[in-house]
């Protein structure tokens, strides 16, 4: 994945941090829902603190992994929401490419270059105004972000075991999560993984202010998602969202079969999106 100043990195923090906690064998459990949110809250909790440009991935991964058995934090550390298009491809020689673009909140800045009627995106909204901040704002900097394209390889071989992404502001590690649990500990398909119910922790007012309010982020779950799941996860609300919203990201993957051939699924939330081979 994308290495800070990217929120990508959470991907890998919270896969951790699940692999040691534990995830139940049954998705459709309330304890499913239960240990991937924990797993996403105990890795992200610091991201605010410790995310820019200077920052050490790994380090980070481990310091979330030392987190996975101390207790949730009774502590929590404002924008538009965004716009941000996932696309993915590969080929049958192992090339692949993972690729996302974002204007980050809705149109972006508001402000165009004249010559090209380019609009400008707002990424700046990620650097903090404190001075002495890690992220502080400073010329040649670059702002903490939420992209987090992903390629998943055999550790072993370091063969493409998948292409993934997703759209979601803040969610979409959350979101990967999920979606690799069901691939590679559940051995669900691309398209049953996608089009499985999701749960999203969502801040006080946009995709972007999950982890800098001052109360515990809600967990939104889709309507379709099985009634377990509706138990409240200890420390948060939960709110039902419709079924197949955007507000759980649009999210794309593709995974080499053991029969040779690629299998994909495009994510049926997505007003336009699209799955082709040739």
């Amino acid at each position: 994945t994308i290495p800070p100043n990217s929120q990508g990195y959470l991907t890998l923090a919270m896969a951790r941090v699940a692999e040691l906690l534990g995830v139940p064998d049954e998705t459709e459990s309330h304890e499913w829902l239960t240990r991937t949110v924990e797993s996403a809250v105990k890795a992200s909790i610091d991201r605010p603190d410790v995310l820019h440009d200077a920052a050490d991935g790994a380090a980070l991964i481990e310091e979330a992994a030392r987190r996975a058995e101390m207790p949730l934090p009774d502590r929590w550390p404002p924008a538009r929401d965004g716009d941000t298009t996932y696309l993915c491809t590969a080929q049958s020689a192992g090339l692949a490419v993972s690729l996302i673009q974002s204007n980050a909140s809705g149109f972006g800045s508001l402000l165009v270059e004249p010559n090209t009627s380019i609009n400008l995106q707002n990424r700046g909204l990620g650097f903090s105004l404190v001075e002495g901040h890690p992220a502080e704002l400073a010329p040649g900097r670059r702002p903490p972000h939420t992209l987090s394209p992903a390629l998943v390889t055999d550790s072993a071989s370091g063969a493409l075991r998948s292409v993934i992404g997703t759209m979601g502001g803040d969610a979409q590690p959350q979101i990967l999560l999920q979606l690799l649990a069901r691939l590679f500990v559940h051995g669900e398909s691309p398209a049953s993984a996608i089009a499985a119910p999701r749960w999203v922790l969502r801040g006080p007012r946009t995709g972007f202010d999950t982890w800098d309010g001052g109360e515990a982020p809600s967990v939104v779950i889709e309507a379709h998602a099985p009634d377990a799941w509706r138990d409240p996860v200890e420390g948060h609300e939960t709110r039902v969202a419709p079924a197949f919203t955007s507000e759980v990201g649009h999210a794309n993957l593709i995974v080499p079969g053991d029969d040779g051939l690629l299998h994909t699924a495009a994510d049926p939330r997505a007003v336009i999106g699209s799955a082709a081979a040739r």
